[in-house]
């Protein structure tokens, strides 16, 4: 077995209620990780960890709650910016010859808001702890969609690909401090967010998908849990696809 040397290593997670942030979360308090769950509505807690209610475009409310962590255990040395919407729909959409339908600013707004403001918000306030402790890890949620593109997702895409662009930057700022910067690019995982999108649309992202299926947040709580382990002691700036071959088959 590897060794990841995380126990008693102290997480932050965003987005914690539901789905892979949820499943994130519980996976790494089963390695023995004292987890802070960070979201905007209220869940419990894993075993070992605590819940903040904290809105990740807020400075003020990122920065209370990266206090009230460190302050509890000492040290923050994993940061998992998981937190995201989606708020889907066309550039411009035409019916009939006629548009019938825009992108409008709240949706773009709002996507950009949580999903890559939220991301430098959380990270930025977490940094400065990581340095005065060593080192750390920051991990942010990226997409498939953010390398390729995807149709109805401008705000969606520009967001993940906004994380990505981020990521290199920070890998780059942030190694002298021995901190590792890394992203995930999720494929189509089987979340309550996804179940939002039609059944004919996800028959149609399986189809192109390899490997037959969507993926579980299992898939992607694991792919976390090794970027922050002693196992990628060496891997920073790097984008995983966790993807189910999905980018090969696009």
């Amino acid at each position: 077995m590897i060794e990841t040397g995380l126990r008693n290593k102290v997480v932050i997670v965003t987005g914690a209620a539901a789905g892979i942030g949820k499943t994130t979360a519980r996976r790494f308090a089963q390695e023995g990780c004292r987890v802070a769950s960070w979201d905007v509505k209220d869940t419990l807690a894993e075993e070992g960890g605590v819940f903040q209610k904290v809105d990740v475009t807020n400075g003020a409310s990122v920065e209370a709650a990266v206090e009230e962590v460190f302050t509890r255990w000492g040290a923050i040395h994993v940061l998992v910016n998981n937190a995201g919407i989606l708020r889907d729909g066309q550039l411009a959409k035409y019916k009939d010859g006629a548009l019938a339908a825009v992108m409008s600013d709240e949706q773009f707004d709002s996507v950009m808001a949580v999903n890559l403001k939220g991301v430098f918000t959380c990270t930025r306030a977490v940094v400065p702890r990581m340095i005065q402790g060593g080192g750390g890890v920051i991990l942010s949620a990226s997409s498939v969609v953010g390398l390729y593109g995807h149709f109805g997702q401008t705000n969606y895409v520009a967001a993940k690909a906004g994380v990505i662009g981020m990521t290199r930057v920070w890998a780059r700022e942030l190694g002298r401090y021995h901190i590792r910067v890394n992203a995930v690019a999720p494929g189509f995982i089987a979340t309550d967010m996804i179940r939002q999108v039609p059944e004919k649309v996800l028959q149609g992202l399986v189809s192109h998908t390899p490997l037959g299926r969507m993926g579980e947040p299992e898939d992607i709580a694991n792919a976390y849990l090794w970027l922050a382990s002693d196992a990628a002691s060496f891997v920073s700036g790097a984008v995983l696809s966790v993807d189910g071959g999905a980018v090969t088959g696009t």
